[in-house]
């Protein structure tokens, strides 16, 4: 008789969290039920709440793994250009999000969540990015206002095109990169030259874009 290869906790606390991401993806936060998961897994109730004392707290955990992975897969390559570093990024990024559909989807549902923890989890991730293009332009360390909120703008853009692409399989990939890179370049475009980056500005006179 075969013999079931044991999981390490790790490794079951992982399998855990893949099951939970295809529920809270595919369903309303309230209407999930993480019992759920321990039946998907073949595993005791006793078991997941040993993992997860809740619902939240489950959700938390998913949240904090599939922002990790998606900030690791998409760090910038310092040895490219500002272009190049921030093409690369928004291929790296929609890849992961095509590879990891239930985590991404699950992670953009609860990006709309009004729970502290979770809005903070989503705002860090996104202050994160807007860091790195900062540092990748010689933005500094404390940037104009204004170029936060094109640049925050934009990400969230990313987020939702990327969000209605993986709903709508009719969308391309090509597609939702073309209109991101254009969209990038357009907010930036909206700015005053006076309190853009160096770097940013470099980009624009790149591509012959005139800012505002």
């Amino acid at each position: 008789m075969a013999t079931r290869t044991r999981m390490t906790p790790e490794q079951r606390r992982d399998q855990l969290l893949d099951l939970g991401a295809e529920l809270f993806a595919s369903h309303p936060y309230d209407e999930v039920h993480i019992e759920r998961v321990a039946e998907l897994a073949g595993v005791s109730r006793g078991l997941l709440y040993h993992y997860f004392p809740g619902k939240r707290e489950f959700f938390v955990a998913m949240l904090v793994r599939e922002d990790a992975a998606l900030l690791d897969e998409t760090a910038p390559d310092p040895a490219l250009t500002p272009v190049e570093q921030l093409r690369h990024g928004v291929e790296a990024f929609l890849d992961y999000c095509v590879r990891h559909e239930f985590g991404v989807r699950a992670v953009f549902r609860g990006a709309v969540s009004s729970d502290p923890e979770i809005v903070a989890i989503v705002a860090n991730s996104i202050d994160r990015q807007v860091e790195r293009i900062l540092v990748a332009t010689g933005g500094g360390s404390d940037p104009a206002p204004m170029v936060l909120v094109a640049l925050r703008s934009w990400i969230y853009l990313l987020r939702a095109a990327s969000y209605e692409m993986l709903s709508d399989k009719r969308v391309r990939t090509d597609d939702v990169m073309a209109m991101c890179m254009s969209a990038f370049f357009g907010a930036v475009a909206g700015l005053s030259p006076d309190i853009l980056p160096e770097g940013l500005r470099e980009i624009l006179t790149e591509l012959d874009v005139t800012p505002r």
